[in-house]
């Protein structure tokens, strides 16, 4: 199981760069929400700060687009944010609507599936689609969407499955159709009818380790797709083979003229890793997983303890002491 390693009081400065932040990028939950799921005032102020200083803030969550309304409120000028572990990018100025997927082929979802039923018996799972997540029916309750299809996972992932939006599909989607092009691809398709992408594959194990399902999905199927985790409990979450939130935010960044050195992340589990270790300056939050805390250049205080806001105000004070 997850140990967590006690992380100073305080935060603690990142290695200094040269080069003066033009972007925050930071993890949602565990990280910048409180356990509670709300954000903080202090938060809220410092977040804002930040845009009024120039800096961007790009929140790169695990989160679908229909579960960023408690941070919709918070993103200025391009109000983007990234979704799915990578796999979507949000216009949350435009009622969270879907503007680019980078979606997992279903076949090899699959595949995944296959392999995962093999190397671990008894694990169930769970699609999220661009128009909602359906599931298995031994899947747990975790978050049931009152819309969602509970069928065999093979069902779920038909090339033909597209149920109609119900609601709890995202507001902005389903006042009309929702066409998107997927990166990499030419055309466009409806977000929420029949064909919608599939953005994760969820794998669920009732019985073993989190980070022993990790590593063993990894191992058994990570040829295939990228597989990562940001639950406490034994769920994978399955994208595309390279899809990441580094991958989708380096992309992001390249397209404002924003390099790694520029920016400044925060995290706290496995599927933020890729992403602290491509940003020049990142921070692990005190109540992060071992292997996150093993490859940030800074830490900072608990997402209760508003360790986000910590380090902006930090960073934006006048002065040496500043970031």
């Amino acid at each position: 199981m997850v140990t967590v390693t006690d992380a100073p009081a305080t935060p603690s400065p990142a290695s200094e760069s040269a080069v003066a932040p033009r972007l925050i990028a930071t993890d949602l939950d565990g990280t910048l929400l409180h356990d509670d799921k709300t954000v903080s005032d202090r938060t809220i102020a410092a977040l804002a700060a930040a845009e009024r200083a120039g800096i961007e803030v790009f929140f790169v969550t695990g989160r679908p687009a229909r579960w960023m309304d408690v941070v919709s409120d918070h993103v200025h000028g391009h109000g983007l944010a990234i979704c799915a572990n990578g796999a979507a990018v949000v216009d949350l100025h435009r009622g969270r609507r879907i503007v680019e997927v980078s979606p997992l082929d279903r076949t090899v979802a699959l595949d995944v599936v296959n392999v995962l039923r093999g190397v671990a018996p008894g694990t169930t799972f769970a699609v999220e689609r661009t128009g909602g997540s359906h599931y298995e029916p031994q899947y747990p309750p975790f978050h049931r969407d009152q819309a969602a299809v509970v069928a065999p996972v093979e069902k779920l992932l038909a090339e033909d499955f597209g149920p109609l939006p119900g609601p709890d599909t995202d507001p902005g989607m389903a006042a009309d159709t929702v066409t998107v092009a997927p990166r990499g691809a030419p055309g466009a398709f409806d977000a929420t009818g029949p064909g919608q992408p599939v953005l994760k594959l969820l794998a669920h194990h009732a019985e073993l380790d989190p980070d022993d399902f990790l590593a063993l999905a990894r191992t058994a199927a990570g040829a295939l797709a990228s597989v990562t985790r940001s639950s406490p409990t034994a769920l994978l979450e399955i994208s595309g083979l390279g899809v990441s939130k580094a991958d989708t935010l380096a992309r992001c960044c390249a397209e404002r003229g924003i390099t790694p050195q520029e920016v400044v992340a925060f995290g706290d589990m496995p599927n933020d890793i890729e992403m602290l270790t491509w940003a020049g300056t990142s921070y692990a939050m005190a109540n992060a997983h071992p292997d996150v805390l093993a490859v940030t250049t800074g830490r900072t205080d608990s997402n209760n303890d508003d360790g986000v806001a910590a380090v902006i105000e930090r960073m934006l004070r006048p002065g040496p002491a500043g970031g």
